[in-house]
């Protein structure tokens, strides 16, 4: 199983981080340390003094494939979940001034809490979901699917080109505007409409 995971794929949180709109998916990805299942605690790593929260709609991938055409790519998904990729913005900061990759500020250990999946028949089409990230009982970020750049059949169509994606492969699909640093003694909760995926506290 691997984490593929999407960056500057919403118009709002590009212009918050002052990056300009991407002509192809921008991906990276996580290894399956990364993954925090069941409502764990998140816990701050000591090598960051700057971590930040990015809520994301993820998509389990249920059929092997490759080379997918995207008018295909909705037979590859039937489920959904949110993820919190969880950012050390310092290190990323630092990493990109030297032009280096910057895998440690993003793929480490617990960065990539995870809900439940639940079926998509249940909520929607996928390219019209309401999701939020509330912190303390504030939303900080809300989004709905419909104003991603990049869609998520376009996304699978485009990543199926270089890596061959497997049942339970889990794509991040880029995070709405309003991140910012988690600090210890908050409380996570996030949702998708009022279905609530993910509530877990930082330490």
């Amino acid at each position: 199983m691997k984490i593929i995971a999407i960056g500057q794929n919403y118009v709002d949180h590009n212009y918050e981080m002052s990056s300009v709109h991407p002509e192809n998916p921008v991906v990276f990805m996580k290894p399956d340390s990364a993954i925090l299942r069941k409502n764990r605690p998140f816990y701050i790593p000591d090598f960051s003094k700057d971590v930040h929260h990015e809520v994301e709609l993820v998509i389990k991938i249920n059929r092997l494939g490759k080379h997918i055409a995207k008018k295909f790519a909705h037979r590859y998904y039937t489920e959904i979940g949110l993820g919190i990729d969880f950012t050390a913005r310092d290190l990323q900061r630092n990493l990109k001034e030297k032009g280096h990759p910057w895998e440690i500020s993003k793929a480490f250990d617990s960065s990539a809490a995870l809900s439940e999946f639940i079926p998509l028949s249940e909520i929607g089409h996928v390219q019209e979901i309401d999701f939020r990230l509330d912190i303390n009982g504030k939303t900080v970020q809300q989004g709905n699917t419909a104003h991603m750049i990049f869609s998520v059949d376009e996304i699978i169509a485009y990543i199926s080109q270089f890596f061959t994606l497997k049942i339970g492969d889990l794509i991040f699909t880029g995070t709405p505007a309003g991140v910012g640093p988690v600090a210890i003694g908050d409380s996570l909760e996030a949702y998708v409409y009022d279905h609530k995926l993910l509530d877990f506290k930082i330490k």
